[in-house]
C-alpha cells in the first residue's frame, strides 16, 4: 500500500506548477526517485550503512572534484562536524560573513568557538577578503566563506590569505552544488566543504547534508564524530572517540541520487534563463543584480539576487502580485539576530555593506528560473514593471 501511495504522489515537473505563470513546484520528483526508493525499501537496511549512501557520497564528491564525501542529517551538522574535526573549540575564533543563514554562525557557537562577523562585498554579496584580513588575530582558527546565492566567493584571495596565515578554510557551500571558480568546484578548496540538501536547495531530499574533503585523515575524523565514535573497518560495538549519530538514511540518499542526475540540466536551464533576464533588464535604472566574477560564471543560480534604489516594498508587492515568488532579503544581519544582538559570545567588525543590503536587496528563488522562454520573458517583464514603482 505504501508503494502505491508513493506512486500517486510523486509526479513529474512538467505537470506540476505552483501558479498560472508556469513556475514549477519545488521539490521536483519523478519516476527515478520512485525507482531508487523502491530499491531501498525492498532491502533489509534503510539506515545510514546502506550501500546507496556510499554510492551517493562517491558521486557527489566526484561532482565537486573531491576525493571523499560524508553524508549526514543536514548541512548544519556538517558544519559542526567540520569545526570539531579541526579541533576548534572554546576560545577559538572563526571568521564568518555577516550575511548568511544562521547555521554559518551557530555551528561555531555550538562547538564552543566565537564567530567573528565581517562585511560582504556590496555587489557580490560574498565575504570581502580584505575584511577577512583585518579580522585575523591570534585566536583565529578558521575562515568560513559562504558561496551566497550560488556564485563562489573570491577563492583566489581567500586561499592566499588562509595559506599565508596557516589557517584552515571551511567552505559553506550550501547554495553551490555544481558551482565553479576558474573550473574548480565548490568544496574542493578548503579543508572541508559543507553542502545542504534542505527542502529549498537545488539538490534536495527534504533534509540532508554532506561534508567533502580531499584529506583522508580529516574525513575519517569527521566520520568518527558522525558515527558514534566508530572507526572505518572496526567493529560495530567499538567506539574510539566521543561521537554522536548524525547519519543520513538510505531513503534520503536514494532521492538525492535521482536529484543529482537532474542537476546539470537544471543548472544549465537556470543559467540560460538568468542570462536572458539580465540582458533584457540591463537598461532599467535603479535595478542592480548580483555581480558575478568571471571566475564564478558557472554556478547554480540558487538565487537571483539584486537590489533596488527605490522602494523595495513596492517592488516586492508588485512582483508577488504578478504571481512571481520574491523575498525582500533577510530582515537583519547575522549578528543582529536575538541570539547575538547583545554581542555575547561573538565579535563584530564594521559591516556597512551588509547593513545596507538588508534595506534594499531582494531574491527570486531558483524554481522561478526553470521556466521556458515565454515564462522567462514574463518574469523579466514583471521585474521591469516592479522596478518602475
Amino acid at each position: 500500500m505504501f508503494l502505491e501511495f508513493l506512486a500517486t504522489v510523486i509526479v513529474y515537473a512538467h505537470v506540476t506548477y505552483s501558479n498560472d505563470m508556469g513556475i514549477p513546484n519545488w521539490p521536483i520528483s519523478g519516476a527515478r526517485e520512485r525507482e531508487l526508493l523502491e530499491e531501498v525499501l525492498a532491502s533489509d537496511r534503510w539506515g545510514g550503512h546502506h550501500p546507496i549512501v556510499n554510492r551517493f557520497e562517491r558521486e557527489f564528491a566526484a561532482l565537486q572534484h573531491c576525493r571523499f564525501g560524508l553524508a549526514a542529517m543536514n548541512g548544519t551538522v556538517t558544519l559542526e562536524m567540520a569545526l570539531e574535526a579541526l579541533g576548534i573549540g572554546e576560545g577559538d575564533e572563526v571568521i564568518v560573513p555577516a550575511i548568511s543563514f544562521i547555521s554559518s554562525a551557530t555551528a561555531v557557537s555550538r562547538v564552543g568557538g566565537t564567530p567573528v562577523f565581517v562585511d560582504i562585498e556590496p555587489d557580490t554579496f560574498n565575504i570581502d577578503p580584505e575584511r577577512v584580513c583585518e579580522a585575523i588575530g591570534p585566536r583565529t582558527r578558521a575562515i568560513m566563506p559562504v558561496h551566497f546565492g550560488g556564485p563562489m566567493a573570491n577563492m583566489d584571495a581567500l586561499v592566499e590569505i588562509a595559506n599565508a596565515h596557516g589557517i584552515p578554510m571551511i567552505e559553506d557551500a550550501a547554495h553551490a552544488q555544481g558551482s565553479e571558480w576558474n573550473g574548480r568546484r565548490a568544496g574542493s578548496f578548503g579543508a572541508f566543504g559543507s553542502f545542504s540538501f534542505q527542502n529549498g536547495m537545488v539538490v534536495t531530499a527534504g533534509e540532508g547534508g554532506i561534508l567533502l574533503s580531499n584529506d583522508e585523515a580529516l574525513i575519517d575524523r569527521a566520520r568518527e564524530i558522525l558515527d558514534s565514535g566508530r572507526r572505518k573497518g572496526e567493529g560495530w560495538f567499538f567506539h574510539y572517540t566521543l561521537g554522536t549519530n548524525y547519519r543520513i538514511t538510505a531513503l534520503q540518499c536514494a532521492v538525492l541520487i535521482a536529484q543529482l542526475e537532474r542537476l546539470p540540466e537544471q543548472n544549465c536551464r537556470r543559467m540560460r534563463n538568468v542570462t536572458a533576464i539580465r540582458k533584457e533588464l540591463a537598461d532599467v535604472p535603479g535595478l542592480h543584480f548580483q555581480r558575478v566574477p568571471d571566475a564564478a560564471r558557472v554556478h547554480t543560480n540558487y538565487l537571483l539576487l539584486g537590489w533596488v534604489d527605490g522602494d523595495r516594498g513596492a517592488f516586492h508587492r508588485s512582483l508577488t502580485a504578478a504571481g512571481f515568488p520574491c523575498t525582500p532579503f533577510y530582515p537583519h544581519t547575522l549578528y543582529e539576530n536575538p541570539l547575538y544582538h547583545e554581542r555575547h559570545n561573538c565579535h563584530v567588525m564594521p559591516c556597512p555593506n551588509a547593513e545596507e543590503r538588508i534595506t534594499d536587496a531582494f531574491w527570486i528563488p531558483h524554481r522561478a528560473l526553470l521556466g521556458d522562454e515565454l515564462e522567462t520573458q514574463e518574469l523579466a517583464s514583471a521585474i521591469r514593471t516592479a522596478a518602475d514603482w
